[in-house]
C-alpha cells in the first residue's frame, strides 16, 4: 500500500512511497499533526544517487517492527534535498552545531513539535553494536523521554537554535578589509593540506574540490606563483586516470573512498561533472596541454549522452544496479581479455598485458571486480579500441537508476561548461546556447525563477539564490562567448531579482521559505551561491557600469571577512572575489 510520497514529485520521495514508514513530505499537514498529537518529529533527507542513503531505507525503513514503532509514536517527514536545499543547509548546520562536524546524508534529525531539533546523526544502523546506538535502540530512547521529560528536549533544541544565531552574529562582528596577502594564504593553507603522493587535499574520503583548483590555477597565472599550478595540475593528473574518473563512460563520480582515488561511491552527480568539466578546460587553457582538454570534452559528451534529454541535464545517476554497488561499472579478468579479444581484435596474449595495464586483473580492485584504471598518466596507443571493447559490455548491462530532475542552478553550471569547452569545437557552443534557451523556456517564466521540476512536468518549487548565481553565471558566460547583447539584458533582469528577494546589507538568503536560510560564505561541494553572486555583479557592473552592483559586492566581501581571512582556503570563490574587487579599486 503505497504512503503519501507517491504524489509527490522527487525520484527520491516516490522510492520510499511503498515503505511502511507512514512518510508525510515536509508540509503543514504533517507538522500541524505533530502539533495535535505532541508528537516528536523525525525528519530524514536524502537523495536519489545516495548509497548510504538506500541501505538505510533497506536497513531501517523496509522493516516492518521498526515502522510500526514510528508510525505509533512519531510523525515522519522525507525530503529530497536536491529539491529543497534550503531544509537541507539548514539542518546541516543543525547538525554541525550538535556534533562539532560536518554531516551528510542521509541526515536523520530529531524535532519536537516546536520544530526545535534536539537530537542529529547520519547513517544510523538498525541495531546497536560497538558502541554506536541503533535505529531501534534509539527511536525507544527518545520515546520514553519525550513521554517523561519533554522539557530536556525542548530546551536542549531551543539552545541549539540560539547557537546557530550567536554563531551568525559573531561572523557579522568580524567584518573587514580582506588582508592584502590573501592569495599567499590561500596557497599556504592549501599546501598545508595537500598530499603530494596521489594529490588531493584530505587522506580518504577524498573529493576533488574544485574551488580550491581553479583557485590554484588562478594564482599560478600571477608572478612567482609556480607551485600553485603544479598542484592543481597533479591533482588533476592523479584523478583522471580511473576510478573516481570513469575511463569507460566518461564523467567523475562523486568522491573516492580512498586515497588513489581508486574506488569511488560510483554515482555521477550534474553539479560535479559540470565544475570539473571547467575546470579541465580552463586547466588546457593554461597549460595548453590536450590531455586536460580530452577529460573536460568526454565529461561533456558523457553528460550529453547519458545525462540529458531536450537539451535539460537530469540531477544525477545511481551508485547501484541491479540491487548492488558498482555492478555496471567494475569488470573480471576474464570478461575484458575475452571482449579484447573480440571486440578490439587483440591476441590473447596481449589482451591480457592491456588488461593488466588498465587494472584488471584476476584478484580484482574491488569486491573481486576491476575498475578501469590507467597505471600512469601516458594512455597507450592500444588505448581506445581497448575502451570502446569494454564499453561494449556495459552496453549489455542495465544502467544505474537516473533521477530526471531538472535543477536549474546544476543545468547553469553544465552549460558554463559547455560554453567554455565550446571554445574548442563549435559543436559544443552550439549545443551550450540550445540548452540555456531550453532551461530559461521551463524555468524562466513572467517575473518568476524556478528552481527544479521533472523533466516532463511543469515547476512549482520557487528559485533559490543558488538558481539565481549560476545562472547569471551561465548568462554571462554565454554573452562573452557569443556578443549577444540579449543574454546581458537577461542578466541584469535576473540579478535585480535575486538582490531584492536575497540580499540583505551585506548578508544573502539562500532561501526564506519554512526558515531563513543564510547562504553559506564558504565553498562546499560546489562554490557558495553568495560567492558566486558576488562574482556575477562585479562583472555586471564592469559590464553595464552599475557601481550600485559593486557596492553590492564589496559589502558582500566585508561581512564574509572574517571567514575568507582565517579559512581562505575554504572560500575560493570569495578570495577571487576578493582580489576582484582589489584591481577594480586600482584602476579606478
Amino acid at each position: 500500500m503505497p504512503n503519501r510520497l507517491a504524489s509527490e514529485m522527487s525520484p527520491y520521495l516516490q522510492q520510499h512511497s511503498r515503505n511502511p514508514v507512514d512518510w508525510y513530505p515536509w508540509c503543514k499537514e504533517a507538522i500541524e499533526k505533530a502539533r495535535r498529537e505532541n508528537l516528536p518529529i523525525f525528519l530524514s533527507i536524502g537523495y536519489s544517487s545516495c548509497h548510504w542513503c538506500h541501505v538505510m531505507e533497506k536497513e531501517v525503513f523496509e522493516d516492518q517492527a521498526i515502522a510500526e514503532y514510528l508510525n505509533a509514536r512519531m510523525v515522519s517527514i522525507k525530503v529530497d534535498r536536491e529539491e529543497r536545499p534550503d531544509l537541507d543547509k539548514y539542518f546541516q548546520e543543525i547538525f554541525q552545531i550538535m556534533n562539532r562536524r560536518a554531516g551528510g546524508w542521509p541526515l536523520s534529525v530529531f524535532l519536537t513539535p516546536s520544530l526545535k531539533p534536539f537530537h542529529a546523526a547520519t547513517y544510523i544502523p538498525p541495531l546497536s553494536s560497538l558502541g554506536i546506538t541503533g535505529f531501534v535502540d534509539l527511536i525507544h530512547i527518545i520515546h520514553d523521554m519525550w513521554q517523561n521529560r519533554p522539557e530536556t528536549l525542548e530546551k536542549g533544541g531551543a539552545q541549539v537554535i540560539k547557537q546557530m544565531e550567536t554563531f551568525r552574529d559573531q561572523q557579522r562582528q568580524e567584518m573587514g578589509p580582506v588582508p592584502d596577502d590573501i592569495a599567499g594564504r590561500f596557497l599556504e593553507q592549501a599546501s598545508s593540506l595537500y598530499e603530494p603522493e596521489y594529490g588531493g587535499f584530505s587522506r580518504a574520503p577524498k573529493f576533488p574540490s574544485p574551488s580550491i583548483l581553479n583557485m590554484l590555477m588562478d594564482i599560478s597565472l600571477l608572478p612567482s606563483n609556480q607551485r600553485a599550478g603544479e598542484m592543481a595540475f597533479h591533482i588533476m593528473k592523479c584523478m583522471a586516470r580511473g576510478g573516481l574518473y570513469d575511463l569507460v563512460d566518461g564523467g567523475f563520480c562523486r568522491y573516492s573512498v580512498d586515497d588513489r582515488w581508486l574506488v569511488p561511491h560510483f554515482e555521477k552527480m550534474t553539479c560535479d561533472n559540470a565544475l570539473l568539466c571547467e575546470s579541465y578546460t580552463r586547466a588546457w587553457k593554461i597549460t595548453g596541454q590536450r590531455f586536460f582538454l580530452d577529460i573536460a570534452r568526454d565529461t561533456a559528451l558523457f553528460m550529453l549522452e547519458k545525462m540529458q534529454d531536450k537539451d535539460l541535464f537530469f540531477s544525477a545517476s545511481d551508485a547501484d544496479s541491479e540491487g548492488e554497488e558498482g555492478k555496471y561499472f567494475v569488470y573480471s579478468r576474464e570478461q575484458a581479455v575475452q571482449a579484447l579479444v573480440e571486440n578490439a581484435g587483440f591476441t590473447r596474449d596481449f589482451a591480457g598485458q592491456a588488461a593488466s595495464e588498465l587494472s584488471i586483473t584476476d584478484s580484482g580492485n574491488f569486491e573481486g571486480m576491476s575498475i578501469v584504471r590507467l597505471r600512469c598518466d601516458e594512455r597507450p596507443s592500444w588505448y581506445e579500441p581497448a575502451i570502446s571493447a569494454l564499453r561494449d559490455i556495459r552496453r549489455q548491462r542495465a544502467y544505474p537508476f537516473i533521477d530526471r530532475k531538472v535543477i536549474t542552478s546544476w543545468n547553469a553550471m553544465m552549460i558554463k561548461s559547455l560554453f567554455l569547452v565550446g571554445e574548442s569545437d563549435g559543436l559544443f557552443l552550439k549545443k551550450a546556447l540550445q540548452c540555456l534557451d531550453s532551461l530559461l523556456s521551463k524555468m524562466f517564466k513572467g517575473d518568476r525563477l524556478y528552481h527544479c521540476a521533472l523533466a516532463d512536468t511543469d515547476p512549482t518549487t520557487e528559485a533559490f539564490l543558488e538558481d539565481y548565481a549560476f545562472l547569471l553565471d551561465a548568462l554571462l558566460t554565454a554573452h562573452e562567448a557569443t556578443s549577444d547583447v540579449s543574454w546581458l539584458n537577461t542578466a541584469a533582469i535576473l540579478a535585480d531579482f535575486a538582490i531584492k528577494r536575497f540580499y540583505d546589507n551585506g548578508d544573502w538568503l539562500f532561501g526564506k521559505m519554512d526558515f531563513p536560510v543564510l547562504s553559506e560564505s564558504s565553498d562546499a561541494s560546489y562554490p557558495s551561491s553568495s560567492a558566486v553572486m558576488v562574482s556575477v555583479l562585479i562583472r555586471l557592473g564592469r559590464l553595464l557600469n552599475r557601481n550600485s552592483y559593486t557596492q553590492i559586492a564589496a559589502k558582500s566581501i566585508s561581512v564574509a571577512s572574517g571567514n575568507i581571512s582565517r579559512y581562505p582556503v575554504n572560500h575560493g570563490m570569495f578570495v577571487k572575489n576578493a582580489l576582484s574587487i582589489t584591481e577594480l579599486n586600482q584602476e579606478t
